[in-house]
């Protein structure tokens, strides 16, 4: 059931390492509730963990078919972890459908907990099964448990005063409650929150609490099939500190608003609501007693523009969307660019291209975010390696932005937007200030006069005495700021726009490496969330004493000064990417390193268990 099972036994339950559940249902099931929930649980009692939400893209599928199942994996473990996990140990499935598109996933020998209460011939049939799966022998591999869940949550809540509907509803809760037993897990959490979700319905609360305590109930009094037990997972060490389970859309939040307030600014949001970059815009809107403004405009050419004028009246700009919302949002990037405003951009990338695959995760924006626009528009270009570090890549963002005087963009991705892991909380007065100076000295003003160090051009509030100056898109005049058509003057000012970008790769931390030597047979070149499965995959092999190191790459243009020269001290290059090998084709073109690509372009996140083959293939074959 999990990866590795110690041999000692907590209390009468055995002592497991690491375990990792899937819970999958239909998408009016409430599995990302129920995992949401698991998790919280998880994290109190002290295990290192890591989620992946996985999305159903039809806003409401027909019941019980493929295409709504939602589903929602955990890994928790007594040690450090760094992904969702590759499969699952236990499957817990509400319906048919659910069964039918994660079952693959399920390794022989692990445990399958199944509604039985679901399979009745309609939803077998739209399922796409035309046997049932219970009778057929489709799960001999596998250790099965069929609970009628229906039939008992609608008896645990009979007395709360619940109509049907709303008892069935109450299942995922049941589930929840079985899983809370089966691994020691705290439901006072839980019932907190339900007391506080529910406050104005009392009876729905109780319904579902009830629900809960059965679950838990059924687990301890009913006798499971031989090879199930109850389990603990030891606490992880962890070092000394205050933690919280965080997403990367709550981690970048929180970045974003603490590079404003280190630069002394208000932080202005001009959004348009987008899947998986919705959320961000939720969250911000939530946070306004923290100098936050949040504007959700018709479009997105409108949004952008919002957060082009809130810097222009010197607030932090900052707009938010997806692949297809940025590429609305390029001919008002390249405004942003030619004014040499501080904008950050968020791209939370999405499979594509067009709507693609929306609720799914890709990193397919690369050569759009670097090179995407019309002319010579470069810009600076970060990437989050994990849900904790979109807090540490927002801040970065926000720091290029206001000291270079220019757009940035901060890309991250439908898994970190939804993926939760422990997180240090960190103390604000660490995070070393970049106040802004606002031009107040009206002697020799125009707005195009640089800093002769950074190319920055001074930022003056409109408004400010004697410094009226205006803005726009036409190019403009290096001495003066004015329009200007002097082809000259416009081959000067490309040229310096571009200096100031590539001026950045001195400003930023030289490249590390994030685990092995820095030299060797193999360099394992990643960016962004493939952080996580290539650092698990490359540390396996490091500790059989394969020649292989990982190097992790946050600022994605301009490179770290140093990289070039690191990546010479290997023999072979390969570059894990969630796309068609964007990572690699950049590398290429600035270094011609013989960089080799992975590709996967599923919509899902990279397994260890991949990485680790393609390690091994390239090292011992």
């Amino acid at each position: 059931m999990a990866t590795n099972v110690a041999s000692t036994e907590d209390g009468g339950r055995k002592a497991l390492d690491s375990v990792v559940i899937r819970f999958a249902g239909d998408s009016g099931d409430g599995m990302q509730l129920t995992g949401t929930q698991f998790t919280q649980s998880t994290a109190l009692m002290g295990n290192d963990l890591a989620t992946f939400p996985d999305f159903p893209a039809e806003i409401r599928a027909p019941a019980g078919t493929t295409f709504g199942v939602s589903a929602f994996q955990i890994n928790f473990a007594s040690f450090d972890i760094q992904t969702p996990g590759d499969d699952p140990d236990v499957l817990v499935a509400m319906n048919p459908a659910a069964l039918k598109v994660h079952l693959k996933d399920v390794p022989r020998g692990g445990t399958v907990i199944l509604n039985s209460d679901a399979f009745s011939e309609r939803n077998i049939a739209r399922a796409g099964y035309t046997e049932n799966p219970l009778e057929d022998g489709t799960l001999d591999n596998h250790i099965l448990i069929a609970i009628e869940i229906n039939k008992l949550t609608n008896a645990a809540v009979a007395d709360c005063d619940v109509s049907s509907k709303e008892a069935t509803r109450c299942k995922n809760f049941w589930a929840l409650g079985l899983m809370c037993w089966m691994y020691d897990r705290d439901r006072e959490p839980t019932v907190e929150w339900v007391n506080q979700r529910f406050g104005k319905l009392p009876n729905i609360a109780a319904a579902n609490i009830a629900a809960m305590n059965a679950g838990h109930a059924y687990g301890e009094t009913v006798e499971l099939p031989s090879g199930v037990e109850s389990y603990i997972v030891p606490r992880a060490k962890v070092a000394p500190g205050t933690y919280r389970a965080i997403t990367g859309t709550e981690a970048a939040a929180w970045g974003l608003i603490t590079g404003a307030k280190k630069a002394g600014l208000e932080l202005f949001l001009g959004s348009y609501p987008i899947t998986p970059a919705s959320a961000l815009l939720h969250t911000l809107t939530n946070l306004k007693p923290y100098g936050v403004t949040t504007f959700q405009a018709e479009d997105e050419i409108a949004a952008v523009c919002s957060a082009i004028g809130a810097s222009y009246a010197g607030k932090l700009g900052l707009t938010s969307s997806s692949g297809p919302g940025i590429a609305l949002k390029t001919e008002a990037i390249g405004l942003a660019l030619v004014t040499e405003l501080p904008l950050v951009i968020v791209n939370v990338q999405r499979g594509g291209p067009s709507t693609g695959l929306p609720t799914k995760t890709e990193q397919s924006d690369l050569f759009q975010a670097v090179w995407g626009r019309n002319g010579d528009t470069p810009l600076p270009v970060v990437a989050s390696a994990t849900p904790g570090d979109c807090f540490e890549t927002a801040i970065e963002a926000v720091r290029l932005a206001v000291k270079y005087m220019t757009p940035v963009i901060f890309l991250s991705d439908g898994y970190l937007a939804n993926a939760a892991e422990p997180w240090e909380i960190p103390d604000a007065d660490d995070v070393e200030p970049f106040p802004v100076e606002f031009r107040t000295d009206p002697e020799g003003f125009h707005p195009y006069l640089r800093d002769e160090k950074t190319f920055a051009r001074n930022w003056a509030i409109p408004g400010t005495p004697g410094l009226m100056h205006r803005l726009g898109g036409i190019e403009k005049d290096y001495d003066s700021g004015h329009i200007s058509y002097d082809s000259d003057n416009h081959h000067r000012m490309t040229k310096v726009r571009a200096a100031k970008i590539d001026g950045i790769a001195n400003d930023i931390p030289a490249q590390a490496v994030a685990s092995g030597e820095d030299s060797g047979k193999l360099a394992v070149v990643g960016w962004g969330s493939t952080f996580g499965a290539i650092n698990q995959a490359v540390g396996r092999c490091v500790k059989d004493g394969l020649s292989v190191s990982h190097i992790h790459i946050r600022h994605v243009w301009p490179f770290p000064a140093n990289l070039e020269e690191l990546l010479s001290k290997f023999d072979r290059i390969i570059v894990p990417e969630m796309n068609n090998g964007q990572m690699v084709n950049v590398l290429r073109a600035k270094f011609l390193v013989d960089a080799e690509s992975i590709t996967q372009i599923t919509g899902q996140p990279f397994k260890v268990s991949t990485l680790e083959r393609e390690i091994r293939s390239r090292i011992e074959g």
